[in-house]
């Protein structure tokens, strides 16, 4: 990766950061729920949640799904929009979701990002691209109520469905039908996998 690239992926993680920060300002205010209070909620400090509404630091994805539920909004509410792109008709935005385009959850600093690949959170069912750092693990299981497929399309995972255990590596993929999971990318490699859910849970 060149250096205007690594210049372009900084801009961007920090004006996404920006606008992170910014909806959770305003939706907390909105809500009359003070820093504190949302901090005793999520388990976090003040000076934490002070830091992510002022874009300094990232909001993980599991601190995100806290703040969802402490606030009582779906975590879509959340996903910072791609580059505009004005020439694009009314048509393709409602089939088509460009590269450059995707909205945004997470950041690479935060182990775990995911974009959205369908066009909105409409619809039955939402597809993301999910990006797993390594060493990025979900170490407590959850279920979110949904039915769940993945393809992983590059890296490997290790993935523990109820009681049963499995590392996936390239080309593999696995379906969860509304249970418990956790995973751990244990390599020196990005895991990404593209993601199924239905019904949405963002």
């Amino acid at each position: 990766m060149d250096g205007g690239t690594q210049s372009e992926d900084t801009q961007r993680l920090a004006a996404q950061r920006a606008a992170v920060g910014r909806d959770l300002r305003a939706l907390r205010q909105s809500k009359q729920v003070t820093l504190q209070q949302l901090a005793d909620q999520i388990g976090r400090s003040v000076g934490y949640l002070s830091q992510v509404e002022r874009g300094l630091s990232d909001l993980p994805i599991a601190d995100l799904r806290a703040i969802a539920e402490t606030l009582k909004v779906p975590m879509g509410l959340f996903f910072t929009a791609g580059e505009a792109t004005p020439k694009q008709s009314i048509a393709e935005a409602h089939y088509v979701v460009r590269a450059n385009q995707r909205r945004r959850l997470g950041s690479p600093e935060s182990g775990i990002t995911e974009e959205l690949l369908s066009p909105d959170l409409g619809g039955s069912f939402e597809t993301f691209l999910t990006v797993i750092e390594p060493g990025a693990a979900r170490e407590q299981a959850i279920s979110r109520g949904a039915e769940e497929a993945a393809y992983l399309v590059s890296g490997s995972l290790e993935i523990k469905i109820g009681d049963n255990s499995f590392t996936l590596n390239e080309g593999d993929s696995f379906r969860i039908e509304r249970e418990a999971f956790s995973w751990r990318n244990k390599t020196e490699r990005r895991a990404v996998l593209v993601w199924t859910l239905s019904p949405p849970v963002y």
